[in-house]
C-alpha cells in the first residue's frame, strides 16, 4: 500500500513538471505561429531550386 502512495506522489510531481514546462513554452511564444509550419513544406523545394539556379549562374553555368 505504501508503494502506491509513493508512485502517486512521483507521478504527480512529473505531471506538474510537464505542466510547468508547457506553461513556460506557451509564455515564451513557442506556440504563437501555428500556420507557417504547415505551409513551409509546400514552398521549401522552390527555395532550394532557386538557390541552386543562382549558384549555377554565379559559377558561369547557364545550363540548368
Amino acid at each position: 500500500m505504501g508503494m502506491i502512495y509513493i508512485m502517486l506522489i512521483v507521478s504527480l510531481c512529473i505531471a506538474l513538471c510537464f505542466l510547468a514546462f508547457f506553461f513556460w513554452a506557451a509564455k515564451s511564444g513557442q506556440y504563437d505561429d501555428d500556420y507557417t509550419p504547415s505551409v513551409r513544406m509546400l514552398f521549401d523545394e522552390e527555395v532550394k531550386q532557386n538557390q541552386n539556379n543562382q549558384n549555377q549562374k554565379s559559377n558561369g553555368n547557364t545550363e540548368v
